[in-house]
């Protein structure tokens, strides 16, 4: 199927740099897409084009609108896009537009993401697990400020369990706080990032952001609070448990982790994975799950990722490998060791004929 759409104002800025935001479609949809003077020729299935010709709509329309694309956004919308058929571009841009993110526009950048931030306004409890740079933290610290500007929340709590990663920090010097925040820079980097620094000041200034270990959280119970918990895979059975059971009415609460990245001392049993084997038929919260395919930092990020993962493998195979049984069913072992034992049998029986 053939289909001719005008070239409508501004439409050039679709198309991305060198065209990109058209491979994106192409690939995506197996259609070709050919530029002329005063129109754009789409050939392909009915189906596919019939959804790129929605997609150029819906551009014009938000065009019209008053919205604008920052940061790549546009191109990670049609990456979402390719990936959930159900999902159109008008939708992802007023969806993120309903959401006050302070001075920051976010917007999901992978299709695990949209069902983050989707789980996330869905449920009061959500576990966001996955490898670094998936915007699991950061994600969650946006939805939290846009709950707390539309005053659905009263406070946000950041939590993080106090882990070294893999060294040992000694005395700190300072204050109690002033010991702690090492451990908690990510997440004041993501408030400063989405929020102006006098204003973040003043919240936590006032407690009504309020960032702390995990050890804190004892006894609490959060009301009317939008709760994160960074850094899960580092909780213990006890830290955990004591997390996800200081939940108040009205409150949410999003945990992250890696658990390819555990830092526990004395090869302790993560808290996170602990919770995914006794939570995961809990009714009311749910579990997203990331790849390297949801990385937005660097490219090399992913591939770094993914050659971890690949070693990981090569490595399990490996063992696996040695420790494969060298036995018979008699309980004796096969292969050449078992040489000599068998010709010590029948060397007699041999004898015995030529006697």
């Amino acid at each position: 199927m053939k289909k001719s759409i005008e070239i409508t104002p501004h439409i050039e800025a679709l198309f991305g740099t060198r065209d990109e935001n058209l491979h994106v479609l192409e690939d995506g949809l197996n259609i070709t897409i050919d530029l002329r003077s005063n129109s754009i020729e789409l050939e392909g299935a009915a189906r596919d084009v019939a959804r790129a010709e929605q997609v150029f709509a819906d551009y014009s329309h938000l065009q019209r609108s008053g919205h604008a694309f920052n940061n790549g956004d546009l191109n990670s919308m049609l990456r979402v896009l390719m990936a959930d058929p159900k999902a159109t571009l008008r939708g992802l841009a007023e969806a993120g537009r309903q959401r006050s993110f302070g001075r920051r526009t976010v917007q999901p950048k992978s299709l695990n993401q949209k069902r983050y931030v989707e789980a996330i306004e869905s449920h009061d409890m959500v576990f966001g697990i996955g490898p670094a740079g998936t915007g699991k933290t950061y994600l969650a610290v946006a939805m939290a400020i846009s709950a707390l500007l539309a005053k659905r929340v009263n406070r946000i709590i950041l939590a993080r369990p106090a882990v070294e990663a893999g060294e040992r920090l000694g005395f700190l010097p300072g204050t109690l706080q002033d010991k702690i925040d090492p451990y908690l820079r990510p997440l004041y980097d993501a408030l400063y990032d989405m929020l102006d620094p006098e204003k973040v000041d003043r919240y936590l200034e006032k407690n009504v952001i309020e960032i702390a270990p995990i050890a804190f959280m004892r006894g609490r119970t959060l009301n009317d609070s939008f709760v994160i918990l960074d850094e899960a895979q580092n909780t213990t059975s006890e830290q955990m448990k004591m997390f996800v059971t200081r939940l108040g009415f009205n409150s949410k609460a999003v945990i992250t982790g890696d658990v390819t990245q555990i830092d526990l001392p004395n090869a302790r049993r993560s808290g996170l994975l602990e919770a995914v084997d006794i939570l995961k038929r809990v009714e009311g919260l749910t579990f997203v799950y990331f790849d390297e395919g949801d990385v937005v930092r660097h490219h090399l990020v992913q591939r770094i990722i993914r050659a971890y993962d690949e070693h990981k493998t090569k490595l399990a195979e490996q063992q696996l490998s040695l420790l494969e049984p060298k036995s018979n069913a008699n309980g004796k072992t096969n292969g050449a060791d078992n040489a000599p034992l068998q010709k010590n049998i029948t060397m007699p029986a041999e004898a015995d004929a030529k006697e």
